[in-house]
């Protein structure tokens, strides 16, 4: 679509054509200092670009201010915010490119359709708070917190517009008696002594958006905003219209002085004691009859509604679930499948199973680890592996181990569950029918443990490999692998060997080796290019992560196919730090810090789709071919369309209540036929149906 033209007053004549790479489709809105345009790269990713207006791109000054806008919104990029894909500050029209985020402001929500409901609230809250602990943490202060500068997103709310935040190092500093922010939404600080303008001034603002949001006007009403910035300084907030269970919150939101003002970490705990309904899920606004909104990172403009459907993402509420119990505490959900005897799986039908959670190990915090194999979940907590009925949660047997010892799911092998485990330099099988001891074996101290097959590998302190028969524990073959100083090895169930992989000192080769883990035999061995991780194997070919030298980002996706010896390399279009990844046929998911999920087609060379997912650091995502599941680190498991990249469902929060910390990262879901099981850091362990994540 060709440009549009804009018009009115200060508006650009004529908009140019393209901004960098970036193609512009439409003025999606102006502000006093550029225009945001809906544009697309060049592979067709939408992106939101703002231009800088053509008499301010004349201005020494504020080409400062916009470096200063752009270096902030790349700190801040990930989860809660428009994450900035490209940017040039020194261009003739200095630009600015981040992710298009879907969805009306704030603001244009509250205008089309009321106050939002308690429930509403509570998630934007919830919401904000994480953004802004999420925006603190890089020693950046937004200033301009307002509802127009909050996207509302399927996945949750969104920050956007950093045009006057202020990283705490920065050089450019607020001009003496010069007010820069919007009055209604300011603290009492910016009118006072804007020089020394902190964090807590964002939960003010925060605090003045909830009562626009609950009521439709600020807490400071006026058409004057000289009479708003006294009654800001001097007046008590009017909270008339805010649910009273979140009025005292926010009172304190807007206190005077900014130590009394509550910080993000303590809105959340707050939060949760606020109703057992509280949930950090999706934000789905209701909506009246009409068009509703969509934006990126300017004022929405109007188009047709999309009417609810299978690619809307769910919502759930979170319930307080009180476990009790000795061994465990269940509860069925609706009923459940049976386990036939005999069986490998569970063989309930789609339509029968409805899912179940359980709390295994009621003492104690944290998330199980879990495998499947021999027809059970096969789990481990600090102090303790034990066995569930898949069908329906139920504890079939517990072994006590050393309470650090744990460090990977144990595993069924050689006929025999192995829990990855030491007790001193013990290690020992279980029986899998009753948790006893099978066999017991003293070891020398080692750095690594694999299991592959019926052996089991462990890696000594000299880099030797000990290979141990995992059914009876007797010794196997003992030696070192070429090339690998420190051998630390990734098995994958559809294969038979084992690899290990070591990068060069200048991170420009990988050495790659595959061995047969029953006899300790090199059966190849190469160099690829780049600095690789493994990640999986698939139809014959393996997969690997590319980072990049410098800030060790995943940069690139690497498939190497042994057969033929070819090796196929797709470029990502932004690197991504901390990515975990799943391997489907010849279509790689990848999840990094932040939340940002994307599928890339190695097959087809190019990335298939891009979702923000709001998910601060995920466990690793599994496939069955149609969704994609992975866990947040509040317990939630979500669910994404594997072809189009929309999520379609997710389950309830499912995180200790007791504690105001949350999970860093998780054990990744189980998929066993059609079924799904998930371990949460409150200590449960549940299933769903893996066909339907709609109805979890």
């Amino acid at each position: 679509m060709a440009p549009q033209r804009n018009t009115g007053a200060g508006a650009e004549a004529e908009l140019p054509e393209y901004a960098g790479h970036y193609r512009l489709e439409s003025s999606l809105g102006s502000g006093g200092m550029g225009v945001v345009h809906l544009a697309r790269s060049t592979s067709g990713m939408k992106v939101a670009v703002k231009i800088v207006h053509a008499q301010f791109a004349r201005d020494p000054e504020f080409r400062g201010r916009f470096r200063q806008e752009v270096a902030a919104a790349r700190r801040v990029s990930g989860a809660f915010t428009a994450s900035v894909v490209d940017a040039d500050p020194e261009a003739e029209r200095p630009w600015m490119a981040t992710l298009f985020i879907p969805g009306p402001t704030l603001s244009d929500h509250v205008k089309r359709n009321g106050p939002m409901d308690p429930a509403q609230l509570r998630r934007l809250m919830a919401g904000l708070a994480e953004a802004l602990r999420d925006i603190h943490r890089v020693g950046v202060v937004h200033r301009d917190l307002k509802p127009s500068n909050v996207l509302l997103a399927d996945d949750g709310p969104k920050v956007i517009d950093f045009g006057i935040s202020r990283p705490k190092d920065s050089e450019l500093r607020t001009e003496t008696g010069k007010l820069i922010g919007t009055p209604p939404f300011m603290a009492p600080e910016q009118f006072r002594r804007p020089r020394e303008v902190g964090p807590a001034a964002d939960i003010f603002a925060l605090g003045s958006v909830m009562v626009h949001a609950a009521t439709g006007r600020g807490p400071f009403d006026s058409d004057s905003p000289y009479v708003v910035a006294y009654q800001v300084v001097h007046d008590e907030p009017d909270l008339t219209g805010v649910p009273e269970s979140l009025a005292p919150l926010v009172l304190r939101c807007l206190a005077k002085e900014p130590e009394d003002r509550p910080t993000p970490d303590e809105l959340m705990r707050a939060l949760r004691s606020v109703a057992a309904s509280y949930d950090t899920q999706a934000f789905i606004p209701a909506q009246r009859a009409g068009d509703a909104p969509e934006s990126g990172s300017a004022p929405p403009h109007p188009r047709p509604r999309r009417r609810p459907g299978r690619k809307t993402a769910i919502a759930a509420v979170a319930g307080v679930i009180v476990l009790a119990g000795v061994l465990a505490s269940v509860r069925l959900l609706g009923g459940g499948g049976t386990t036939p005897e005999g069986g490998d799986s569970p063989t309930a039908s789609v339509s029968r199973f409805t899912g179940w959670e359980a709390n295994p190990v009621p003492e104690g915090v944290g998330a199980a680890q879990c495998s499947y194999g021999g027809r059970q979940l096969i789990c481990a907590r600090p102090g303790v592996v034990f066995g569930l009925d898949p069908a329906d949660g139920r504890v079939l047997w517990r072994h006590p181990v050393a309470t650090s010892s744990v460090s990977k799911p144990p595993v069924l092998a050689g006929g025999l569950v192995q829990p990855m485990a030491e007790e001193g330099r013990r290690l020992e099988a279980l029986d899998p029918t009753s948790g006893k001891a099978r066999w017991q074996r003293k070891l020398p101290a080692h750095n690594a443990m694999q299991v592959a097959g019926r052996t089991i590998l462990l890696t000594g302190i000299d880099g030797t490999v000990n290979a141990v028969d995992a059914s009876t524990g007797d010794p196997k073959w003992s030696h070192r692998i070429p090339g690998h100083p420190l051998p630390s090895f990734a098995s994958f169930t559809e294969d038979p060997l084992v690899y290990a992989t070591n990068p060069s000192v200048d991170a420009s080769k990988t050495r790659v080796t595959a061995v047969d883990p029953a006899t300790g035999a090199v059966r190849w061995d190469l160099r690829l290019d780049g600095k690789l991780t493994l990640i999986g194997v698939d139809g014959g070919s393996l997969f690997f992560l590319a980072t990049d030298k410098v800030y060790d980002d995943t940069d690139a996706v690497v498939r190497y196919t042994p057969s033929t010896k070819s090796t196929r390399r797709v470029a990502l279009p932004v690197g991504r730090a901390d990515v975990q990844a799943a391997v489907r046929g010849n279509v790689v998911y990848l999840l990094g810090s932040g939340g940002s999920l994307e599928a890339v087609d190695m097959t087809a060379r190019k990335r298939l789709w891009h979702l923000e997912t709001a998910v601060s650091r995920g466990s690793v995502p599994v496939s069955n071919g149609t969704h994609v599941f992975f866990v947040a680190p509040d317990g939630r498991l979500l669910a994404v369309d594997a072809h189009d990249g929309d999520l379609v469902g997710q389950t309830p929060v499912r995180m200790n209540a007791a504690s105001g910390r949350v999970a860093g990262a998780l054990p990744g879901p189980l998929l066993a036929h059609d079924h799904l099981y998930a371990t949460a850091p409150d200590g449960t362990v549940f299933a769903v149906d893996a066909r339907d994540p709609a109805a979890w």
